[in-house]
């Protein structure tokens, strides 16, 4: 969850993640909508992977990104779950 929390912080990944929200996307797609370089993009894309807040798929030439909602109800679980102790 520590690498889910990291991945979170930055604005830039937050982005990406509201673009999955709407739709899966290859790299090339996702790095259309900002104003930084591919590799950069990537870079992001793989802390996202490793914190398994994205999938990703290979089709074809492409790698196409989706969220893993899994993790997302986890935190969110989590955060729940403090604000239940808090309340005892």
């Amino acid at each position: 969850m520590n690498k889910a929390f990291k991945a979170l912080a930055d604005p830039t990944r937050r982005k990406i993640l509201d673009l999955l929200k709407k739709q899966d996307l290859t790299a090339g797609e996702i790095a259309d909508h900002f104003d930084m370089s591919k590799p950069s993009i990537s870079r992001h894309l793989n802390i996202l992977k490793e914190a398994e807040l994205v999938w990703d798929e290979r089709k074809a030439n492409f790698i196409i990104y989706s969220l893993n909602t899994t993790v997302f109800q986890d935190v969110l679980q989590w955060i729940l779950n403090f604000q239940s102790e808090k309340e005892k």
